[in-house]
């Protein structure tokens, strides 16, 4: 209790608290991120053959997002856990395998210092209330989400619909905005995006996005209400537009290839969250509106 007490009283602790819990979660992120779709494609495959009555594949090994545990993809070393201190042990390492010497992607390092970072600020934008405490869990399924989408062109439901309902639950008791407002959020959310794809559907007689991308916008329509829906879909729209580009430069891709909406959606909604008020404000202002 006097540890609370303390946190409660000591904004530069709790925040460095969340910095340090953040960076824990960067690293489970990071098993989620890269487990998740195959833990889903293995049950696809699975449903796809009791469908087509094919026999059963014989039982592998236990994977799940616990089990096994961590290892070297090219020599198969098991990391260690002193080798698996957010960003201090790839430090050590020298971003590199201790067993074979292989390189180390450095999106492991960053994901696990970007969770912290986002986390800390979450802890300073709120301070030491309820909606820190939801905020953090909606801003570490953002970012996990937005990693998935980014590799595979996937938000699972697994993360997306667990979220929607926490923000439906946490509005029922006023935390974010009134309940009403974040049941309309949600429908107008999933609407608006089903819409506009059904739109493009039938104008070009292609899949414009996915359905995804229409649950992770009722989601965050449950957590900020219907007032945050704009705000999200126009920056998203923006920075999808200009980073989309940038993306297609560098790879020499063609306009056709596939772009994952989800990442600008949620990074848009949790912009929209934490300053969709301020932002709306100064624009009026700029604009002229008292």
């Amino acid at each position: 209790m006097h540890l609370i007490d303390f946190l409660a009283g000591n904004l530069p602790a709790f925040v460095l608290c969340a910095l340090l819990l953040g960076l824990l979660i960067g690293s489970f992120l990071n098993v989620v991120v890269y487990r998740l779709p195959k833990m889903m494609q293995r049950d696809w495959r699975i449903q796809a053959r009791e469908v087509l009555e094919l026999p059963e594949e014989p039982a592998g090994k236990t994977f799940n997002l616990i089990l096994p545990n961590s290892s070297c993809p090219r020599c198969n070393h098991e990391i260690k856990a002193w080798e698996n201190i957010p960003v201090i042990s790839y430090l050590a390492l020298r971003g590199k395998c201790s067993g074979c010497k292989a390189p180390i992607s450095a999106r492991y390092p960053l994901v696990e210092l970007a969770c912290g970072l986002l986390s800390a600020y979450v802890a300073w934008h709120f301070g030491f209330t309820l909606q820190t405490a939801g905020m953090l869990v909606l801003t570490w399924g953002l970012l996990a989400m937005s990693l998935i989408d980014a590799d595979h062109q996937l938000l699972p439901d697994v993360l997306v619909l667990p979220l929607l309902w926490l923000g439906l639950i946490a509005n029922h008791f006023g935390v974010y905005t009134s309940l009403e407002d974040a049941l309309w959020g949600a429908v107008a959310g999933y609407l608006s995006l089903w819409s506009v794809y059904w739109l493009f559907k039938l104008i070009t007689g292609k899949e414009g996005m996915g359905h995804g991308d229409f649950k992770l916008l009722a989601m965050l329509g449950a957590w900020g209400g219907w007032q945050v829906l704009p705000l999200t879909i126009l920056l998203s729209s923006l920075v999808g537009a200009v980073l989309g580009v940038i993306m297609l430069r560098l790879r020499n891709a063609e306009t056709s290839t596939p772009i994952p909406f989800g990442p600008y959606l949620a990074i848009a909604g949790w912009i929209a969250l934490l300053w969709g008020d301020q932002i709306t404000s100064t624009y009026l202002q700029f604009a002229g509106f008292h």
